[in-house]
């Protein structure tokens, strides 16, 4: 699974061929959630509340990214790094 952004102690990365929907894997200390790049929704799992936040507004600064990242993952591409958070 390719790490595709860090920041904050907050790791951000996809897996190659995984299942619908477009999503992303967020893990900070030992915690680790699923966002729906569509919405930014959780669908799986759980952040604490400041790491959740920050991985909303990096997200959304970068949704057209992850969705590129995404595509590529599907069809076994190289994913390229997204800009951390400042």
């Amino acid at each position: 699974m390719p790490c595709i952004s860090q920041f904050f102690g907050i790791v951000i990365y996809m897996y190659y061929n995984d299942h619908a929907p477009p999503h992303f894997h967020a893990q900070y200390s030992g915690n680790e959630a699923l966002y729906e790049i569509e919405t930014l929704r959780i669908y799986a799992g759980r952040l604490p509340r400041r790491a959740h936040n920050l991985v909303i507004e990096w997200a959304d600064l970068h949704r057209a990214e992850l969705l590129s990242d995404w595509e590529r993952a599907r069809q076994s591409e190289p994913l390229v790094n997204i800009e951390p958070l400042d």
